[in-house]
């Protein structure tokens, strides 16, 4: 999330634009409308009115859902691995066939 400096002067004011994601196509969108939400409310009134924008920004830019699943999935693999059922061969999906894709 954005933050604004302690002191401000001139450099602040020319690199306060630089750490954004509008050239990561997939999370753009959502910082836009974070951004115009917290624009129209304010800082402090928008952590609260825009919290489920700042959310879904914070999701799309972090993924931990999808981290959380991915771990999931994977020690519920571990686990059959070492209970004895799942075979070594077994353990992972086979990988798709060259230039597949």
């Amino acid at each position: 999330m954005s933050s604004q400096p302690f002191f401000r002067n001139i450099f602040t004011d020319v690199t306060a634009a630089i750490p954004n994601t509008q050239h990561y196509h997939k999370c753009a969108e959502f910082e836009i409308n974070m951004m115009e939400c917290l624009e129209a409310y304010g800082t402090d009134v928008g952590r609260v009115k825009c919290a489920n924008l700042i959310h879904d920004f914070q999701e799309c830019v972090l993924q931990r859902k999808q981290l959380l699943r991915f771990h999931a999935m994977r020690n519920e693999r571990h686990r059959q691995w070492f209970a004895g059922e799942r075979s070594s061969e077994e353990h992972y999906a086979p990988p798709p066939k060259v230039d597949s894709y």
